[in-house]
């Protein structure tokens, strides 16, 4: 896929991405979604990065070109600070001390170019005891009490897939600071460096709770409260056909068509808000959810005030008519992937190319970053591979 027509409100805005895992992509990706052209510098001989075979199911990386080089070549490495001088951003996602070592920190490069965006992501951050450690989602959002909160009562955490450390606290943190100081550069004329920690971000996603707690109305011990599967009305339950729905209805007037919806009487059950009464109500929805299969409680709950939906597989959600009707997935290379988000009335977002292959199409990029047909075949010489 290529279409080669850019847009989006970061139209024009040029990032470079040193490669890397997890959050860096997924920053590189919404921004790469938004207009940002980005030009991804690729390991030359090969990767441990984890990637798919095939190129084109890693749908983060959607939208980028490539340059391989060699990071350990001094060559490379001025290279690499070549493209830092046209360049608006700078992504990398190494361990504190890294691009330091090869000659591309912060120092180097905004000796290079004064107005970049050093954005830097990580687990732990640049500094604390921590810093250097290895780790992972997991451990960051477990240091940083989201980890804890997750989960039912009497049973251990539950990790939330890889969504609020990496993803959630981590490359979406990244890029909304990266958007803040691309702001602020157009009144400043000057760069900065940005130190994205998935602690820190993690942290930040856990602002509501960390309040209610400290006001009282927040307890330390998970699956006890209204929005952690301590309540019945905030819950998850089977259908009859092993099928299940999601049930939010926190506030009381959803809760009423919940129990009017369900055929219930309401002078039979506990009050709403009756923690010592959740154990029977939860047992009473229980076994009403029971009684029928998802799709008729779609058919009788799906778009009323009930707050109802049905727990979609992977391969089920595209197809959901919500999902169709807002374009919510697209086939990008044959693969169905999530559309661009959020929305823009005037400059909407979109993927103008799909997962680039070490090298491919770089030396197209090089030439509208500005370089001119000499400087990039003396790249070449110097030992960038560009498969245009």
């Amino acid at each position: 896929m290529e279409t080669n027509i850019a847009r989006g409100p970061l139209k024009g805005v040029k990032v470079l991405e040193l490669a890397g895992i997890g959050p860096g992509p997924f920053c590189g990706m919404m921004l790469a979604d938004m207009g940002a052209d980005i030009l991804r510098v690729d390991r030359l001989h090969g990767s441990d990065l984890g990637l798919p075979v095939d190129a084109k199911f890693d749908v983060m990386s959607r939208g980028r070109r490539s340059i391989a080089l060699d990071l350990k070549q001094a060559e490379a490495i001025e290279i690499v600070l070549d493209l830092v001088a046209k360049a608006d951003v700078l992504i990398e996602g190494f361990r504190p001390g890294v691009t330091e070592r090869l000659g591309l920190g912060p120092d180097a490069c905004l000796a290079r170019n004064p107005r970049l965006i050093y954005g830097r992501i990580t687990g732990w951050g640049q500094h604390g005891p921590l810093a250097h450690a290895a780790g992972h989602d997991i451990n960051y959002i477990a240091v940083s009490g989201a980890l804890h909160a997750v989960g039912r009562k009497g049973e251990a955490p539950l990790a939330p897939l890889n969504l609020v450390g990496d993803f959630g606290g981590g490359g979406m943190y990244l890029a909304f600071g990266i958007a803040c100081a691309l702001h602020e550069a157009h009144s400043s004329g000057k760069g900065q460096v940005i130190d994205a920690a998935m602690t820190d971000g993690a942290a930040s996603l856990m602002a509501m709770f960390y309040g209610r707690l400290s006001s009282g109305h927040w307890t330390d011990q998970r699956g006890t409260n209204e929005v952690d599967t301590g309540s019945p009305w905030y819950e998850v339950y089977e259908t009859a056909d092993n099928q299940h729905v999601a049930i939010g209805s926190i506030e009381s007037r959803f809760f009423k068509e919940l129990i009017s919806k369900l055929g219930l009487e309401q002078s039979n059950l506990p009050d709403q808000y009756d923690r010592n009464g959740w154990p029977q109500l939860r047992a009473i929805l229980s076994a009403t959810f029971k009684l029928k299969t998802r799709d008729q409680w779609c058919r009788e709950l799906e778009g009323t005030d009930v707050c109802f939906a049905p727990v979609l597989s992977l391969t089920e959600a595209p197809e959901h008519p919500h999902n169709k009707a807002r374009a919510a997935f697209i086939d990008v290379d044959g693969v169905i992937q999530p559309a661009p988000a959020p929305r823009f009335s005037r400059t909407p977002g979109a993927v103008i190319r799909g997962v680039p292959e070490s090298g491919q199409a770089g030396a197209q990029a090089l030439a509208d970053w500005g370089f001119s047909a000499a400087e990039i075949e003396n790249m070449r010489t110097r030992g960038a591979r560009m498969l245009d």
